[in-house]
């Protein structure tokens, strides 16, 4: 575990991008192509710019996997996580992308996860772009995740606290029209990643962090998982890691 502390989001998003895209160039000079995840919401607006500024990234050897999905909404909506993907990411490398698998929530949820899930099985993953929750999810496996699961993608039903965070951050116009359940990439399937890349900004996902960094593994906490991820760097900003203790802030770099 690497642990990066930078005095904004902005900064965040840039030192998060630019270790993304020297995993990238690595990957890509060594194997000849790279599969990604690539993750949404407001966590990922720096990292994704920042990305998408680096220089002599082949994209044409890159294909991209998606971390979650809303159930029943539709790609025109303001929150899918489709359209975040196409506007801004799939666009901006058009047409050079190798190929982009995007989770369609609109499709039967069962059969989605099966389709996906066996395109997933082909193609193991060098790099996952994540964050957490402000409930301590990974992806959308809200607490008590599914640890044991080997399946690639599931249904999942969303918490009341995930569901306020989708609407606090105005991705809806009311609590009541968040969805209640979702496609999620598994925590199975994240931890089978090689490189991992998590971000974390902002307060309100301070004690998040504390408790999936300095706490206990658990289903309960479920991006306390990647303790035991062998090579995720995580970067946060100050106002996310302003309540870790000082003995994980003494592994910390602070930028």
């Amino acid at each position: 575990m690497t642990l990066s502390i930078l005095k904004n989001a902005e900064e965040m998003g840039k030192a998060a991008g630019k270790k993304a895209a020297q995993i990238l160039r690595t990957v890509i000079q060594e194997k000849g192509t790279a599969n990604i995840i690539l993750a949404t919401g407001a966590s990922q607006f720096e990292v994704l710019k920042q990305v998408l500024s680096e220089k002599d990234i082949a994209w044409d050897k890159v294909t991209m996997f998606h971390l979650d999905e809303y159930l029943g909404i539709s790609i025109s909506h303001p929150a899918s996580f489709r359209k975040y993907l196409l506007d801004r990411f799939i666009t901006v490398v058009s047409p050079n992308l190798k190929e982009a698998f995007l989770i369609n929530g609109e499709n039967d949820g069962e059969q989605e996860c099966k389709k996906l899930g066996e395109i997933i099985k082909k193609h193991p993953i060098d790099l996952a772009f994540v964050g957490f929750g402000e409930n301590g999810h990974l992806a959308f496996n809200d607490p008590p995740a599914n640890f044991e699961t080997e399946e690639p993608y599931l249904v999942v039903d969303l918490d009341q606290a995930c569901r306020q965070q989708q609407f606090g951050e105005g991705w809806f116009e009311s609590l009541e029209s968040v969805p209640k359940q979702a496609i999620s990439m598994s925590i199975n399937q994240i931890m089978k990643t090689k490189h991992i890349i998590c971000s974390v900004p902002d307060t309100r996902k301070a004690e998040a962090v504390k408790n999936c960094l300095n706490g206990e593994i658990s289903n309960l906490n479920p991006a306390s998982i990647l303790q035991k991820h062998p090579n995720c760097d995580y970067f946060l900003d100050q106002n996310a890691a302003n309540l870790l203790p000082e003995s994980v802030l003494k592994i910390s770099k602070t930028v």
